[in-house]
């Protein structure tokens, strides 16, 4: 086995998998329009916390999720890298100010301010990760198509979503499976070897692993239309659940403190906060 897991339900008795699907989705689209609009420092730290908090009572251990913490993590370091690189006087066009901090070569100069926004983008990341991870991971995938189609979206695409979600894991077993079947015949996979060669390594694993793939979404589709699969316009779901007293309450929190966000986000016109002094 990898060690790792993919993005898939983990089941755990506690007050976040209570929820139902479609409030837990609510209250995610909430969070992230909240998120993407503000620029306001202490309201995103608040949502960052809130989410780590999320986090430790929804049970689900760190290491569960790990690999995936840190593949966001590493798009997270090339795309602030990226940032930089292509605007790196995005901070002084916001802030309308500029305190220099490192002299360097050309326009590629520090800036004090275009360190306080990438610490903004960096805080947006960290903010709006964990929440998706969380409900994807406390939320069974036919659930989460029954939520996806309560709230409107139809339910061929939110059928597409529950079968990706429930088939990322399949997915897994499969790579593990030809990744030890290779490993039994002296290819090092291992850490033993380096994370170069174990790179290249993996690559010739990925032909198999597309081609299997393949052949499970052909027998999917064809036991999909066999079944007459999209041909109303609605369906009922076996897993779907009502709201409850708990789901209601959330959500109502939810959107007073959404709105108090978007209010102290504009309240003075500018949806950026900058605490210091400029010159």
């Amino acid at each position: 086995m990898t060690g790792y897991r993919m993005l898939s339900y983990i089941e755990r008795n506690s007050p976040v998998h209570a929820l139902t699907g479609a409030a837990k989705l609510i209250i995610f689209l909430l969070w992230s329009v909240l998120v993407m609009v503000s620029f306001k420092t202490p309201i995103l730290i608040i949502l960052a916390v809130t989410g780590i908090i999320l986090f430790g009572v929804s049970k689900i251990r760190f290491s569960e999720i790990s690999f995936i913490i840190k593949l966001a993590g590493l798009f997270l370091g090339l795309n602030l890298l990226a940032i930089y690189l292509f605007a790196p006087e995005q901070g002084v066009m916001i802030y309308q100010s500029r305190n220099v901090i490192l002299e360097g070569a050309g326009r590629f100069t520090l800036t004090r301010e275009q360190l306080f926004y990438e610490f903004n983008v960096l805080l947006k990341y960290i903010t709006i990760i964990p929440p998706a991870i969380l409900l994807i991971v406390t939320t069974h995938p036919s659930e989460f198509a029954s939520s996806l189609n309560k709230i409107g979206v139809p339910y061929t695409a939110s059928f597409s979503v529950s079968l990706t979600l429930r088939y990322i894991p399949d997915v897994q077993r499969d790579y593990e499976a030809i990744s030890q079947a290779q490993q039994a015949r002296g290819l090092e996979l291992s850490k033993k070897a380096s994370f170069v060669k174990r790179l290249k390594r993996t690559v010739p694993l990925l032909l198999p692993l597309i081609l299997s793939s393949l052949d499970r979404i052909e027998v999917i589709s064809r036991a999909m239309e066999l079944r007459g699969f999209g041909k109303n316009k609605k369906r009922s779901w076996y897993s779907g659940k009502p709201f409850n007293t708990a789901d209601k309450v959330s959500i109502i929190i939810s959107v007073l403190l959404f709105a108090a966000g978007i209010w102290i986000t504009f309240r003075k016109g500018n949806r950026f906060y900058y605490p210091f002094i400029l010159h």
